[in-house]
């Protein structure tokens, strides 16, 4: 018999019974809708295969109370009971699964956790591009670094060219000097073989004091008049304040020394143990120019020897570097005096003229300082 027969027909419970299947139905249908909808959405849903079937068991939920509508009038209770079948078995199908997701559900961080997670990682990210600034900062400061020194680099190889030719013209006016004023061979070899010494060594001491293209007079002195202070020991007398030289002071210098040496050994030192020599050199201040250096050689005279240097028609190679092609390679001046049986040689120059090239021996330490830095070479050492 239709279910209508048991509630008497009275028209109130017929339709409080179909009216509460009706809410039930139209509740079940909307809810596979929304989890079908998400699905079509999010395709990153975790287990999906499970959200489709809790969404089929809803909707055979909703089925069975629209089949309890329809009993109320016509009895299709076979129909029923299989749509009941059918959804006890997805019933407890989605129940068994559900249990075994257990673990992945409780797993599955909270809203706070991915809150604080995607903070952190926003404070991640900020770091990063706050890195990646300060490397593009960097980045932009060495290679503009690296054009200026590549300008100076440029320069300094204009320089050192001109240099080489400079110092090679140097080399073939003392060739050609001494080889006028020698009268043989043997001592035009000695002569040019000694002053190309003198050239050589002060560049050798400057190459290798430590740290820039410069060294302390001092020792440039020394390291020139050591053949003199080993063979006359206690007669030579030198000093004088601290100053470092450049290589092309350095070079002018050594040759001056090197003459005077020569000429010493000569005419004084080895004619009377008595002879000695005192060499000098200090830095002036100057009240309206610049400061400016001077080396000062004394040298004591045998009686009856002749003076060194001699200047007029029968000047010599030795008295021009000494009088006039040092000094004018120094942009200054000297001069020479003979009294009371003694020889004095003065040079003067301003200090801009012996004193190193600071922008020079800069930009060198700083290609020393970026190769060893970006490029991990380590420095030569010389055996």
């Amino acid at each position: 018999m239709p279910h209508g027969m048991c509630l008497l027909w009275q028209p109130w419970l017929v339709m409080l019974w179909a009216g509460s299947d009706l809410l039930i139905f139209l509740s079940y249908m909307a809810i596979p809708a929304a989890l079908v909808t998400v699905l079509r959405k999010r395709t990153d849903v975790p287990a999906a295969a499970f959200v489709v079937l809790f969404a089929s068991f809803i909707l055979l939920c909703g089925l069975t109370h629209l089949a309890g509508i329809v009993t109320l009038w016509w009895p299709i209770y076979p129909w029923i009971g299989a749509l009941k079948l059918a959804t006890g078995l997805a019933s407890m199908i989605t129940a068994i699964i559900l249990f075994r997701l257990i673990p992945d559900l409780i797993a599955l961080p909270s809203p706070g956790v991915l809150a604080q997670a995607n903070a952190q990682l926003e404070e991640e990210v900020a770091a990063h591009e706050a890195t990646l600034a300060a490397l593009e900062e960097q980045v932009a400061s060495r290679t503009e670094e690296l054009r200026q020194l590549n300008a100076k680099l440029a320069v300094h190889a204009r320089e050192a060219v001109h240099r080489s030719a400079n110092l090679l013209s140097v080399v073939s006016s003392l060739a050609a000097r001494s080889a006028k004023e020698s009268g043989s061979k043997e001592e035009f070899i000695d002569t040019l073989v000694g002053r190309l010494r003198a050239l050589a060594q002060a560049t050798t001491v400057v190459k290798h004091a430590e740290g820039d293209a410069s060294e302390d007079l001092e020792r440039l002195v020394r390291e020139q008049l050591d053949p003199l202070l080993q063979t006359f020991p206690g007669r030579i007398d030198l000093g004088g304040t601290s100053v470092r030289v450049g290589s092309e002071a350095a070079q002018q210098i050594s040759l001056a020394l090197h003459e005077l040496a020569t000429n010493a050994q000569k005419y004084s030192l080895s004619q009377s143990e008595d002879m000695g020599i005192s060499i000098d050199w200090r830095v002036c201040e100057s009240e309206h120019d610049a400061d400016y250096f001077v080396l000062e050689w004394r040298e004591q005279l045998a009686p009856g020897a002749e003076e060194p240097f001699q200047q007029g028609e029968y000047e010599g190679f030795g008295t021009k570097l000494l009088t006039r092609i040092i000094p004018v390679m120094l942009r200054g001046k000297a001069t020479r005096e003979f009294s009371d049986g003694e020889f004095v040689y003065r040079l003067q120059s301003p200090m801009a003229s012996i004193e190193p090239d600071l922008n020079r021996i800069e930009s060198e330490g700083l290609a020393v300082r970026l190769v060893d830095e970006n490029f991990g070479l380590e420095p030569e050492v010389n055996g």
